[in-house]
């Protein structure tokens, strides 16, 4: 997967996209990452890429012409135009989830322009084919959106992973919450490690993890339960769960 970033300061981008599991899909070749920064595009000698607002107003605006300039570096003719979805990064997109995560994994080629100050001149969202929102809040920029849209999509790639079943029992991935995890020691200041995930049951065990995580989806998030995809073993859990005890 191809991946470009067009940002006023793209070197807020250079370490969260450079480390950890996204540094590494890069250094596989699993991921390709472009930053582009707007500004070069500016045709003044102060690289000027924002303006105040017709009509008056507080708060500058950004330019179209360095963003437009700039799609058209990253996305140079119309054969890798047409391979690339474009995804400008505003409050008022569309709202961010796995599902959204999940779809962009199978694209090839990512571009995101970062939004900055008041905002981007509207006539740049002709350019974009998604509005993304990552939460009802307002931000800087859209370089902290960019980041976590990117990491949501990027560890859906197929590789990126070491281990896929560790995407697969992610929180959201089935569109529920996932189960609460534990690792050595046994016990720790008083607490310890249930007993049937020490077991060695698999049975057991991941019907006691799905129960858990339906269990935490049902106290945490009610709002996901019903739009959610569940098994009848699912279903039955939850009339248990749901069911007051005497």
């Amino acid at each position: 997967m191809r991946v470009d970033v067009l940002s006023l300061f793209p070197q807020m981008l250079e370490g969260p996209l450079g480390s950890s599991v996204i540094g590494q899909a890069v250094a596989k070749g699993l991921l390709e990452i472009g930053l582009t920064d707007i500004r070069d595009f500016a045709k003044d000698k102060h690289r000027t890429a924002d303006d105040y607002q017709y009509g008056g107003g507080s708060g500058m605006v950004m330019k179209p012409e360095p963003i437009y300039e700039a799609i058209d570096h990253v996305l140079p003719d119309e054969s890798v135009r047409g391979r690339a979805t474009v995804i400008l990064l505003t409050a008022r997109g569309e709202l961010f989830d796995q599902a959204f995560a999940r779809r962009l994994a199978e694209r090839d080629h990512l571009v995101f322009i970062c939004g900055h100050y008041k905002g981007v001149d509207e006539r740049v969202a002709s350019l974009a084919d998604h509005e993304i929102s990552i939460g009802d809040y307002v931000l800087t920029g859209g370089e902290p959106a960019a980041i976590v849209v990117i990491d949501a999509v990027a560890r859906l790639v197929p590789g990126v992973l070491g281990d896929f079943e560790s995407a697969e029992t992610d929180s959201f991935y089935e569109d529920i919450l996932g189960p609460p995890l534990y690792t050595r020691p046994e016990e720790y200041r008083g607490h310890r490690v249930p007993e049937v995930l020490l077991s060695g049951h698999h049975e057991r065990i991941r019907f006691w993890r799905r129960e858990q995580a339906l269990r935490a989806t049902l106290a945490r998030r009610p709002d996901i339960i019903e739009s959610a995809d569940l098994s009848e073993e699912d279903r039955g859990i939850l009339k248990q769960l749901s069911t007051p005890e005497e």
